[in-house]
């Protein structure tokens, strides 16, 4: 059996998520689908991460095995671009990896990045790939609160019920909060992150930079450890999966 990783990029907005599902459209669905069908052979498909329903790709990472060696891998990219394009879906690189490699538990680090449009009016260039707030945010308060967030922490409060994690305990590596022609990016690097903590995350973050939260206010929750102290979870289509490291 031969080993392969592939990045993809993909827009989620039409997508049920990246796992497969009984019912809908999925991402993991669809390319496995389409590399069984140009293999001739019954593809699994293992993905770095489970993105939510809408959320988006810059570079997941994901790897399958098959029989048959792929020698010409330009020639199979184009083909499988050809069928995945159509669906805001797109196979960037394929890369030949050995036994030990597993795209979930070999990464080193995961990166999102969030993408907030802070302007009285809506993008319709970016539709459905931003959080569209209009009440002006305080950037700088934002900033000290995001500080917060760095280190090994129980993030129990941003985690969401139906999370499968063992621990809430994670170590978040780093926060950064940059800002330009109204669109703030939050980017957040951590080895592993709890179902729906980052949306949570950056719904507080949101009420710190509105006022309707102190600084004060936001480390009390956080350490609060309590799901139903977190302010509303930011909707997933701002949030894109941007790079995992192995």
């Amino acid at each position: 059996m031969f080993r392969y990783q592939i990045l993809i990029e993909y827009v989620g907005t039409n997508f049920r998520g990246w796992q497969v599902q009984k019912k809908g459209k999925t991402i993991q669905g669809l390319i496995q689908d389409k590399i069984s069908k140009l293999l001739k052979e019954k593809i699994y498909l293992l993905g770095a991460g489970r993105l939510d329903k809408g959320v988006h790709a810059i570079e997941q990472s994901a790897h399958f095995e098959c029989k048959e060696k792929i020698t010409n891998s330009t020639k199979f990219l184009k083909s499988l671009n050809y069928f995945l394009n159509k669906d805001m879906v797109s196979i960037l690189k394929i890369k030949k990896r050995g036994k030990n490699f597993h795209a979930r538990f070999s990464a080193k680090m995961r990166i999102y990045r969030y993408v907030i449009m802070n302007r009285l009016s809506k993008s319709v260039l970016d539709q459905n790939r931003n959080w569209h707030i209009t009440n002006e945010l305080d950037l700088e308060m934002m900033k000290k609160a995001a500080k917060k967030l760095v280190g090994t922490n129980d993030f129990s409060t941003f985690r969401a019920s139906s999370c499968r994690a063992k621990s809430p305990i994670k170590t978040m590596k780093s926060v950064k909060i940059k800002s330009k022609n109204d669109k703030i990016e939050i980017e957040f690097q951590s080895q592993s992150f709890l179902q729906q903590q980052v949306r949570s995350m950056v719904g507080c973050l949101k009420y710190v930079g509105e006022k309707k939260w102190t600084l004060k206010k936001f480390i009390f929750v956080m350490n609060s450890k309590k799901r139903v102290l977190c302010a509303p979870p930011a909707p997933p289509e701002g949030l894109y999966l941007a790079r995992v490291i192995y």
